[in-house]
């Protein structure tokens, strides 16, 4: 049965507990890694395994108990995502901005707005990300614009680049200015129906890994939007917030993933490899150099699994008291986290082949995906001034900024 707005859709199974959502994540990953080599290698985008993922309930789970969700914790949400990115790095990091705009819902939205979008995300729909531009000094410029229309609306202009996900959305999430303000000009998020007239999503994304992300670019012209539309932006930053810290988790929840998806694969590629004629072995694996090196990558992999739970587990207990020093500890924790799970992921990436020898470079094999998709993620945002921020932290108490990447 559909709803009235999507007949045709299936509705979407609600998770009512964090232990589901876990179960319903492991599930989802076993059916994303069966054709995550397929996929990358003839870029087939997922529109059924995503369609799927709508149908299993996990787009729902972080909508709060009180609006029909199971509200899961920050903690359980990290894993979800680090579970699918075992599987599929492409497919994980779609619904990422998902979670975070349904979370800027939360914080900013009006009764009505949330009782509204919740409702959407409960029944599998989808919302990406339109955020960033390529015209301005840095990622944070916006010259997408929202004005009045004269009629009590407003109308809405500009263009989006690395919309991920954004080809099979339901909603698209656009970050804008308010155009008739004076500068600095407000912010704000526009909830758009992604079949608006005016709004063009190209397939576009030519990315080296994350191939199927679908992170097209978004075109807005003259775009009509009704007020109940937009939600402030600016004001998430207004004072002591885990927005920036919950949203860039849930990124190192996709590097930790793709760190053991690559070393689960290491271990397949050792199996099948040769031992070198100088070890004595009769095996690849009973190689004592193969294994040192496998141990040393296991323990790195490990480390930022644990590194990534230390840092859902302090935004959970930051958001149950959220202060100046309990929202900062929150921010260091998942900067050393998000550090620590970029180089897990291209260091396990790496080590897949030198463990597995010459035979893993076979083209047939497509096991540099690995190694792709954690390089194109993990330039995501700079890992050196999440480390200068941790530094300062540690050195002077100097606290860390406040905004999306912390």
């Amino acid at each position: 049965m559909g709803s009235p707005d999507h007949p045709e859709d299936p509705m979407a199974h609600v998770i009512a507990s964090d232990g589901e959502a876990l179960q319903v994540a492991q599930e989802m990953a076993t059916v994303l890694a069966g054709q995550a080599d397929d996929r990358d290698r003839l870029r087939r985008l997922p529109a059924d395994e995503l369609d799927r993922l709508s149908a299993s309930g996990l787009l729902g789970i972080t909508v709060p108990r009180e609006h029909g969700g199971a509200g899961v914790s920050v903690a359980t949400l990290a894993e979800v995502v680090r579970l699918l990115g075992t599987a599929d790095g492409s497919v994980a990091q779609i619904p990422q901005s998902h979670f975070v705009f349904l979370d800027a819902l939360r914080r900013q939205g009006t009764p009505a707005q949330c009782a509204r979008w919740f409702a959407e995300a409960l029944a599998g729909r989808r919302f990406a990300n339109a955020q960033t531009e390529r015209s301005g000094a840095t990622v944070t410029d916006d010259s997408t614009a929202l004005v009045p229309d004269g009629a009590g609306g407003w109308v809405l202009s500009g263009e989006k680049y690395y919309c991920t996900g954004a080809l099979f959305a339901d909603w698209l999430v656009v970050r804008a200015v308010l155009g008739d303000e004076p500068a600095p000009r407000p912010k704000v998020l526009v909830y758009l129906e992604r079949g608006t007239p005016g709004v063009t999503v190209q397939d576009d994304w030519d990315g080296m890994g994350q191939r199927t992300t679908a992170s097209g670019t978004v075109r807005l012209d003259d775009v009509r939007v009704t007020g109940d539309a937009v939600v402030p932006f600016g004001g998430l930053f207004d004072g002591p917030t885990t927005y920036g810290a919950r949203a860039q988790v849930l990124h190192a929840a996709i590097d930790a993933g793709l760190a053991r998806g690559a070393l689960t694969a290491a271990v397949t590629a050792v199996a099948r490899a040769r031992p070198w004629f100088e070890s004595g072995a009769t095996t690849a694996a009973g190689d004592p150099l193969v294994v040192q090196q496998a141990g040393e990558a296991e323990i790195t992999v490990r480390s930022a699994e644990a590194l990534l739970r230390e840092a859902a587990r302090a935004v959970d207990d930051a958001e149950s008291d959220p202060t100046d020093d309990s929202t900062a500890r929150a921010s260091i924790a998942t900067a050393v986290a998000k550090v620590a799970a970029a180089r897990a992921a291209v260091d396990a990436a790496s080590v897949l082949f030198e463990l597995g020898g010459t035979r893993t470079a076979a083209a047939g094999l497509n096991l540099s995906r690995h190694w792709r998709d954690a390089r194109t993620h993990t330039l995501h945002d700079p890992a050196r001034w999440k480390v200068q921020h941790v530094g300062r932290w540690l050195l002077s108490g100097t606290p860390p900024p406040r905004h999306g990447q912390l």
